[in-house]
């Protein structure tokens, strides 16, 4: 049974019910409906931490699915599972998929800016001061780009851009 059609609780009856409205009255065709009921039951499974169930769903979708933009949510979307799961390669792979097809995306941005200073900090514990000084200048740069986009977000990463001397900017907007 789809997990569209198991739903336990009001909002998630609610999202389908909506979901289902929209894929009706929406002039596309049966495939990206599909992969968008595809994409629907995998953004279900990953909020109820079934990620595997989740990456199932995503793999259709992608199959399905043709439009760019709506491509790289579902990469997005694959990359945040393998980020919760400690995975950062393939995360970072996923990410930078859905920014070639999506670069206006500051969501994405800041996920890579967040697992290079994550490695940056690792590098830095195990004292490879100079490949940790990469991996935070990388972060610098991916968090420079998503608050570009996003001015009134990622507060903390602005701080630690301004106390590291990695940005000068004192207003992103």
């Amino acid at each position: 049974m789809p997990r569209s059609q198991r739903n336990d609780n009001f909002i998630d009856k609610t999202f389908t019910v909506m979901a289902d409205i929209i894929l009706k009255v929406l002039p596309t065709n049966s495939r990206s409906k599909t992969a968008f009921a595809y994409y629907r039951d995998g953004m279900s499974a990953q909020a109820d931490g079934e990620y595997a169930e989740a990456l199932e769903n995503y793999e259709e979708a992608l199959e399905l699915e043709d439009d760019p933009n709506d491509r790289s949510y579902i990469l997005y979307n694959v990359g945040l599972i393998h980020a919760s799961n400690g995975d950062h390669e393939k995360a970072l792979d996923y990410y930078h998929q859905s920014l070639d097809l999506n670069p206006r995306m500051p969501q994405a941005l800041n996920n890579v800016a967040v697992i290079y200073h994550y490695l940056g900090t690792q590098a830095e514990e195990a004292k490879e001061k100079e490949q940790a000084e990469q991996l935070f200048d990388r972060a610098a740069d991916y968090w420079k780009r998503a608050i570009q986009m996003a001015p009134n977000n990622y507060i903390e990463a602005q701080n630690w851009l301004k106390t590291t001397g990695r940005s000068t900017m004192d207003v992103y907007f």
